[in-house]
């Protein structure tokens, strides 16, 4: 499949390693008690969409046998980088292959909101169903609705360095159900050289999600926001928890 969505992400990548990297790890409490007590030492993991690596890295250390898979290929150039003991595949989520299947799966900190219709994301959820071994458990939190209107209704954030400056701008479409995150990017190289980046997200609801699980095999599923659910003060986000049961 020609994908011409996820390679934009490589003149993101550097400033993303640098500022919203390590921002899965806020995730590992939930992915300590939901999936990391129920893999054996050396069990194997996938973490799809990961990103620059810095999951694939913390979970490394604690001796798991940790593939990452990301459609960017200078995400998975840092990624090597930051966690040298894991294994990068440079592929996309829906129709990524691997020659082993693995214990637990993981795609945090919104990555599958970036698959754009519910066809494609039921195909994400498929692969995910054939790359997991029986019993395994996959793993992933979305932004869902609350959350867009939260935080993405508007909100501007820059960082201004001395080599470099950004500018962030998201907003969210509420009709459409389309988050945009824009970024301009001013880089210091002999020069200033600018870049513009614009990604879109989309607000799937929870049913859609459970449907589309259940479509690609899956049987057993948990639903879990993370305020009420989880006790986290993190508002219109929620974490899914599906089991490959045969």
């Amino acid at each position: 499949m020609d994908n011409p969505r996820f390679t934009d992400y490589d003149a993101f990548a550097w400033i993303y390693n640098r500022h919203w990297g390590n921002i899965s790890l806020n995730t590992l409490p939930v992915v300590e008690r939901f999936v990391l007590k129920h893999v054996p030492a050396g069990g194997s993991i996938l973490d799809l969409c990961c990103g620059t690596g810095q999951m694939a890295s913390e979970l490394s250390s604690r001796d798991y046998r940790v593939t990452g898979v990301d459609g960017s290929q200078e995400m998975i150039r840092l990624a090597r980088t930051n966690a040298p003991s894991a294994t990068f595949i440079v592929d996309d989520a829906r129709t990524f292959g691997c020659s082993s299947s693995f214990e637990a799966i993981l795609s945090l900190f919104d990555s599958l909101n970036h698959v754009m219709n519910i066809d494609e994301l039921e195909m994400v959820f498929r692969n995910v169903f054939q790359a997991l071994k029986p019993g395994g458990v996959f793993l992933f939190d979305v932004n869902m609705e609350a959350g867009y209107r939260k935080n993405w209704m508007n909100t501007a954030t820059n960082i201004v360095e001395e080599e470099y400056v950004c500018a962030v701008c998201c907003s969210y479409d509420s009709k459409n159900r389309i988050g945009s995150f824009r970024a301009t990017l001013f880089q210091w190289d002999d020069g200033w050289k600018r870049e513009d980046i614009t990604f879109y997200q989309k607000c799937y609801t929870k049913n859609e999600i459970l449907s589309a699980l259940k479509r690609a095999g899956f049987q057993r599923i948990k639903s879990l926001s993370t305020d009420e659910d989880l006790g986290l003060d993190i508002v219109g986000r929620r974490f899914f928890l599906a089991y490959r049961t045969e």
